[in-house]
């Protein structure tokens, strides 16, 4: 994804500060803004965060282009919209995504003369070259020091889709792609990185033809988590393309706290990360360390 985007201009929605721009540039992008970006030099662009508007000129970087209201061919235009981690700012973020998405093929601060055209699919919403917008985190809640859940970024996909049907007027889909888990390409991502990291520390199988440069088969991997929907869900429903048998682990020290059946049923059930080692280390056939 980086690859095709990593010269164009992303907006990065989510996180503490600064935190997931230097995330995205290390993932390969290079021109990348944030809603901060924007509030502090555009302030009235949402008035409602003066209060919040040192914070972001703490850290936010000058706009790579202006916004124009006369001259649309001179003005920023994003080419896609990664929602990297929960929202610090909901009233900003989705004011400024909201922009993005009904304007003319992603370009700031116009209008896009398609929306809400009968004669378009999807009533012409995001029918004029706006950018993808991409969702990392589907989990409504997320776990905090607080006794209770806090919303999380889905939640704030939430909130986004409520407005988003307001400003529409209903029945008009809010085009997205939701990644992260329990989402298949995840899951795939993660089982060819650790096929990746077998080669440095196992040794080539050697095959009967004497060739050493295969690499022995990863039979079974342990997904640890403490989310049902997420984590145990995605390891459920993986298929490996190369065989792997996926076993679900759900810990009882974060989303899951016990007390409840579980939305999908794990493999099995422990207590934290050192019983789901140990548990994995038995099954395995490896004798299991002392605690």
């Amino acid at each position: 994804m980086a690859k095709g985007l990593q010269d164009k201009c992303v907006l990065v929605v989510g996180g503490e500060g600064d935190r997931c721009r230097k995330a995205a540039e290390r993932y390969g992008f290079k021109n990348i803004v944030t809603p901060g970006d924007f509030v502090a030099t555009h302030s009235d662009i949402w008035p409602f965060s003066e209060t919040l508007l040192l914070h972001y000129k703490s850290f936010a970087r000058p706009l790579p282009c202006p916004i124009s209201r006369g001259d649309p061919s001179g003005s920023l235009k994003v080419d896609a919209i990664f929602v990297f981690n929960h929202s610090r700012d909901w009233g900003l973020d989705i004011a400024i995504i909201l922009d993005i998405l009904l304007s003319q093929q992603g370009i700031v601060g116009t209008h896009s003369s398609k929306n809400n055209d009968p004669k378009l699919p999807n009533r012409g919403f995001q029918q004029d070259g706006q950018p993808k917008l991409y969702f990392s985190n589907q989990d409504l809640f997320a776990t905090s020091d607080y006794h209770l859940p806090r919303l999380g970024q889905g939640g704030f996909r939430e909130a986004l889709e409520g407005v988003w049907a307001a400003v529409t007027g209903g029945g008009v889909e809010l085009q997205k792609k939701i990644i992260g888990k329990p989402f298949h390409e995840t899951f795939l991502f993660a089982e060819r990185l650790l096929m990746q990291h077998r080669k440095g520390p196992l040794p080539a199988e050697k095959r009967e033809d004497g060739d050493e440069s295969g690499q022995a088969r990863l039979e079974r991997v342990y997904m640890v988590g403490d989310n049902p929907e997420s984590d145990i869900r995605g390891a459920n429903e993986y298929r490996s393309p190369w065989g792997t048998e996926w076993h679900s682990v759900l810990v009882r020290s974060g989303d899951f706290t016990g007390g409840e059946e579980p939305a999908w049923e794990p493999k099995v059930i422990v207590d934290g990360v050192w019983g789901a080692m140990r548990w994995g280390l038995e099954t395995s056939g490896w004798a299991a360390v002392e605690e």
